[in-house]
């Protein structure tokens, strides 16, 4: 229907709901209507009607649609009314003292208060016949909804009213004691979380949906296996940042996965003050067709920049990124860049013809394994492609550089992490050198990243066994994607230049106890349907990972998710002769012990490396 018709469909059904209150109140006070004229029934009829369309079009009440009315609306109506009360009476008694009308102030405060129910009724059958419309698939899934909250009240009436309703919802769990026993949505609250085992054998549970989005990753965790020990699949509602205005749709109702068992709260970000050193700018991310890369152009994307440079090595990634955010960002100026930042003099074009202001720079090789064994080539990337980079930020006067590090680069046992330390380094004397605020951003493992444990583990219970794990006791940080890009973005608004910013990571996570998880969420149990095989460490690999070094520690930043190393004093080192060294040795080979001989130049510049020389 048009707005035009839906409009004039409006004003007849007020205009008649109008009519019959005036006709009911008259017919209460005046005694079945004795002792009232036609001509003072049509007086009190139309000040009613012109002083409430006057407050109808003042408060905008047809711009609201009634079958999806909130408290929202009916103060709509309550705003209208008393403006019509108000500007009605002062009307009438200066028609009274004009001898226009007899008709008592009484009789117009009846009038109002019956015309105020009849129209707030009538509003609330259009919102009844709405929120009822569907029928509930009794031959559907019997469902347990865990969380009797905004967000369970929200799944349930998501349920009923979907056309292909495959899941019937049938009660309640929340740990709320003062709704145990009560019904909500004409659906009983049979327990709490501690009882689902119960509540599933006594309501002939099918499927549970997780609609609690601030709840704690062990919180999911202890659901989870409780659901799953009773043969029952478990679906989850996304968190509360995922919800758009409060609007819950099935499609949003997903598995669990791994991510949701971390449980981390939502970061609140400083919005004023990315937008601050972002919008308008031009931003240049390296790595843009990377898992992290990619995620910081969408983030970015979000702030309102002048223009985003995507520089990535990959053609089909960088492509695939591009053409995303054109679809995300249409008005949005974006440049695919395919480019090495070993290869200076591209670097030199990009940076002269683009003149970024802000650089992001996530373009890494960060493989532990893989660089142990390629030493040469995790040199020049890491190191001499960041020093590139880094020096061109400086003589094209970039305004903020941040440097996406690495755990790993503390207390380094691997190739890679000393290079990614050397890299931080080389920021640290250039922020000495330069007008650009050069930072680093050091965090652990990402979830869901190409070189995550977490895609590798899933392949191998697809396969059916076993899942390789390489030690027992080994431990990790880990954080989803969007999460540690938040507090990357976050950090470049807290730069003043020279910093090493350390991301909270949380709790440590047993890769033992992830790998458990995993072939749990997937309906299977470790030991039995998928065994763990552990195959001993790595090249490189360390038990467990460090955040900072003993000598750096940490302070608090502005944001309490985000720590500051403290600056090592970087004048102790001859960093150019080391890197001199280093340059000769990766591109003028020719020496057998060149990997040996890497490693020993890597100890000089970070005495904290733990060079394992069987492996060299």
């Amino acid at each position: 229907m048009s707005r035009t018709k839906r409009y004039a469909l409006a004003l007849f059904m007020d205009f008649g709901i109008l009519f019959l209150s005036v006709a009911l109140s008259c017919f209460v006070f005046y005694e079945n209507g004795r002792g009232l004229t036609f001509s003072q029934l049509a007086y009190i009829f139309a000040l009613f009607w012109v002083v409430l369309t006057i407050g109808f079009h003042l408060f905008h009440h047809y711009r609201h649609l009634w079958r999806f009315a909130s408290m929202g609306e009916s103060k709509v109506i309550g705003k209208s009314f008393t403006f019509a009360f108000v500007t009605g009476g002062m009307l009438h008694l200066l028609f009274s003292e004009w001898g226009v009308t007899t008709l008592p102030f009484s009789f117009l405060f009846i009038t109002w208060t019956v015309s105020l129910a009849a129209f707030l009724f009538s509003r609330l059958i259009l919102w009844s016949i709405n929120e009822n419309k569907g029928i509930p698939n009794k031959n559907g899934k019997r469902t347990l909804i865990i969380g009797a909250g905004n967000a369970g009240i929200l799944v349930v009436k998501e349920l009923k009213k979907s056309t292909d309703p495959f899941l019937y919802p049938v009660a309640f769990i929340d740990d709320d004691p003062e709704k145990i026993g009560l019904h909500v949505r004409n659906m009983p609250v049979a327990g709490t979380t501690g009882e689902i085992e119960r509540v599933i054998e006594q309501f002939h549970i099918e499927t549970a949906i997780i609609a609690i989005p601030s709840a704690s990753g062990s919180d999911i965790t202890r659901i989870v296996k409780s659901c799953q020990k009773c043969g029952v699949t478990v679906r989850i509602l996304p968190r509360i940042t995922d919800i758009i205005n409060g609007r819950v749709t099935l499609s949003m109702i997903r598995e669990v996965n791994v991510e949701d068992l971390l449980g981390r709260p939502p970061i609140q970000l400083d919005v004023l003050g990315i937008s601050h050193y972002v919008q308008d700018k031009t931003v240049l991310i390296t790595g843009a067709g990377g898992s992290i890369g990619s995620e910081i152009c969408r983030q970015i994307s979000s702030f309102h920049p002048k223009r985003v440079l995507l520089l990535g090595h990959g053609e089909n990634s960088v492509y695939a990124i591009e053409k995303e955010l054109e679809q995300l960002y249409p008005y949005l100026p974006i440049q695919a860049l395919i480019g090495d930042i070993q290869d200076k003099n591209r670097l030199k074009h990009i940076f002269s013809t683009y003149r970024p202001q802000v650089v992001f720079h996530a373009a890494a090789h960060k493989h532990v394994p893989l660089m142990e064994h390629n030493p040469t080539e995790a040199v020049k990337n890491n190191i001499f492609g960041t020093k590139n980079l880094a020096e061109c930020a400086g003589q094209y006067e970039v305004e903020t550089y941040v440097q996406i590090s690495t755990d790993k680069a503390v207390n380094p046992t691997s190739v890679m992490g000393a290079t990614k330390r050397v890299a931080e380094l080389i920021i640290q004397t250039l922020n000495q050198q330069s007008k650009t605020n050069f930072v680093a951003v050091r965090f652990g493992n990402v979830l869901g990243s190409r070189g995550s444990v977490v895609p590798l583990f899933k392949k191998q219970i697809q396969n059916g066994g076993p899942v390789t794990v390489t030690h027992r006791d080994m431990t990790r940080y880990f954080m989803t994607i969007p999460e540690a890009v938040q507090l990357v973005i976050q950090a470049g608004a807290l730069a003043k230049g020279g910093e090493i910013f350390i991301l909270d990571m949380g709790k440590p996570v047993k890769i033992s106890e992830l790998a458990r998880n995993l072939i749990t969420l997937s309906g299977l149990t470790p030991g039995k349907d998928i065994e763990i095989r552990y195959t001993g460490m790595r090249p490189g690999e360390k038990l467990y990972e460090e955040l900072f070094t003993t000598e750096e520690g940490h302070t608090a930043s502005k944001h309490e998710l985000i720590y500051i190393a403290r600056t090592t004093n970087v004048s102790k080192i001859d960093l150019p002769f080391w890197l001199n060294q280093l340059e000769q040795l990766v591109y003028e080979p020719g020496n057998e012990e060149t990997d040996t001989a890497i490693k020993s130049v890597l100890k000089e510049i970070v005495p904290s490396y733990q060079i394992d020389f069987f492996f060299s």
